[in-house]
């Protein structure tokens, strides 16, 4: 059994690998580098066919630990496209932008921020914001309107913001459950801010919810 402990935001997670989901085997998370990401949990095809990102578009990865999913974003939207990866570990951030840099992946931009100040972005300028298990990591009741405001500021007119969270549910992996968010806490949280639902998509073990500005 191949097991993945990955630090976010403070929070161990334990990734058990052995497991099955769907139909990807979780023993391929072992030939990346230890760090934190979901990537692997779920089934990464699942996840980008709901973000529906096209060549052309600016992709924003909040928290992005490894940057496997900031890695994949650049395949989809291409060099016309652009992927900003911030995460407040520069060791993480540094060996990501080792990683672009090695495969060519120019359209690239890992940056060292604390994403819950101000985001080093202009305004209107992204497509889809993302957010894989970070916000049980953060204190919303002192971070979440900073946050919030900053991504509104950011998202064009039409993009929207795409959250992945670990199942409120007991587990022998993952965030204990009086850390996890469900669904419902999270469209709670979000909506205040001037943002409505899209959709919740099940993805096993998480789940993906994507909002838009109202």
């Amino acid at each position: 059994m191949c097991v993945t402990n990955t630090v976010k935001g403070g929070v161990i997670n334990i990734v058990m690998n052995n497991k099955v989901h769907n139909g990807e085997h979780y023993h391929r998370c072992c030939k990346h580098k230890h760090g934190p990401s979901s990537f692997w949990l779920h089934n990464p095809k699942l996840v980008f066919g709901e973000l529906k990102l096209k060549e052309g578009d600016s992709f924003l990865d909040l928290g992005c630990g490894t940057g496997d999913y900031a890695i994949h974003a650049t395949e989809i939207v291409g060099k016309s496209g652009v992927v900003y990866a911030l995460d407040k570990w520069k060791k993480l951030v540094d060996d990501l932008q080792e990683k672009a840099d090695s495969q060519e992946l120019d359209n690239i931009k890992a940056m060292v921020v604390d994403i819950t100040g101000a985001l080093p972005l202009g305004d209107n300028c992204v497509d889809v914001c993302f957010l894989a298990t970070v916000m049980h990591t953060l204190n919303l009741a002192k971070d979440g309107n900073m946050l919030f405001g900053e991504i509104r500021r950011v998202l064009k007119r039409e993009g929207r913001v795409a959250i992945i969270e670990c199942k409120k549910e007991d587990m022998p992996f993952g965030p204990p459950i009086h850390m996890r968010l469900s669904a419902e806490s999270v469209e709670d949280s979000v909506t205040q801010y001037g943002f409505e639902k899209i959709n919740v998509v099940d993805l096993g073990y998480n789940y993906l919810i994507q909002f838009r500005l109202q």
